[in-house]
């Protein structure tokens, strides 16, 4: 058994070093987690206090309220730790491996908003999470025998800039056409692959900057990168305004890998020396908790399948503030 044991480790792609990306991506992904609980709460009471504000998403003054609620700020400094602890992880791992990690901040988060919010995640609910973190886990186990981190060259990064500014152009059109259509779900999907780019992005950014690439394409990252950030924040808030923080969190940890890892699987080459089998697995095990993202938007008892009225969406948030203990 020993030596099955040895022999399966030696086959692992990772180098030692590596591997201590993920236990740093395991306490980012638990500062996301009480981050997101803490940024939703701030969310619901501004809402509480402008319910003539409801709909379309949140308002200039909305965001400015935002940062009175003390809740909302050590939130957002949570979320800022986390990012730090993704970017240490990304500099240390490949994207494949330690992106995915996220998926544990879910069921921190769905624990926390059980308790914070007093309502019990249903059966429903409970399969659709496991769907989540079962389905993440085993695309992490696949990528950490056939990852390979391999030089991103400028074709491969021109490429990404270019499916990502047609990404924004999507998603900025569809926000302005059809914002008082947006629900929760929405929002979670646009922010998913808004933040897949942004993680590819800022692996793809450190590794210029230790080697001291500096040029025209870095700075057109730089640039593109704070901008699908910025927008997928925007996106974010206002998920938490109609939906429960771990649909969020279900949504950014399941669809932002995706993303990442597509990116780095068919653009940087980062599974080119996996098998057919681990391929199929990356599809299988993806599909499975990107389906578990879907079922926990249908049956989650804190989701909302219809468009709320102005009086229902503050009565939603004031009930929520009521017994959070929070701020």
């Amino acid at each position: 058994m020993s030596v099955d044991l040895a022999d399966a480790m030696g086959q692992l792609a990772l180098e030692p070093k590596q591997f201590l990306g993920i236990p740093i991506a395991l306490v980012g992904a638990c500062f996301l987690s009480v981050g997101a609980q803490l940024q939703h709460h701030g969310v619901a009471k501004v809402e509480a206090t402008t319910p003539d504000m409801a709909g379309g998403g949140l308002s200039g003054q909305q965001l400015l309220l935002l940062l009175r609620r003390p809740s909302w700020v050590i939130g957002t400094l949570m979320l800022g730790l986390a990012i730090v602890f993704q970017l240490v992880s990304l500099f240390l791992s490949p994207l494949i491996v330690v992106q995915p990690l996220g998926a544990v901040a879910l069921v921190i988060t769905a624990i926390l908003n059980a308790r914070v919010s007093h309502v019990s995640l249903n059966r429903s609910s409970i399969i659709a999470i496991c769907l989540c973190v079962g389905g993440v886990g085993a695309f992490v186990l696949i990528a950490a025998f056939f990852a390979r981190e391999l030089p991103v060259t400028d074709r491969d990064l021109i490429l990404i800039l270019i499916i990502l500014a047609v990404v924004l152009i999507v998603f900025g059109g569809l926000f302005f056409f059809l914002r008082s259509r947006f629900k929760a779900l929405m929002y979670i999907v646009g922010a998913g692959v808004l933040y897949g780019f942004v993680a590819t992005l800022a692996k793809v950014t450190i590794a210029r900057l230790v080697q001291q690439q500096v040029d025209w394409l870095l700075v057109l990252c730089i640039l593109s990168l704070l901008t699908a950030a910025a927008l997928g924040a925007y996106f974010v808030q206002n998920a938490y305004s109609a939906g429960p923080p771990d649909l969020v969190i279900a949504g950014l940890t399941v669809i932002d890998p995706v993303v990442a890892v597509t990116i780095g699987i068919v653009i940087l080459g980062e599974a080119s020396q996996a098998p057919l089998w681990a391929g199929i697995g990356f599809v299988v095990t993806g599909a499975i908790a990107i389906y578990g993202v879907f079922l926990l938007a249908k049956y989650h008892p804190q989701s909302v399948d219809a468009t709320p009225t102005l009086e229902a969406v503050a009565t939603k948030a004031a009930d929520t503030v009521r017994p959070s203990g929070l701020d």
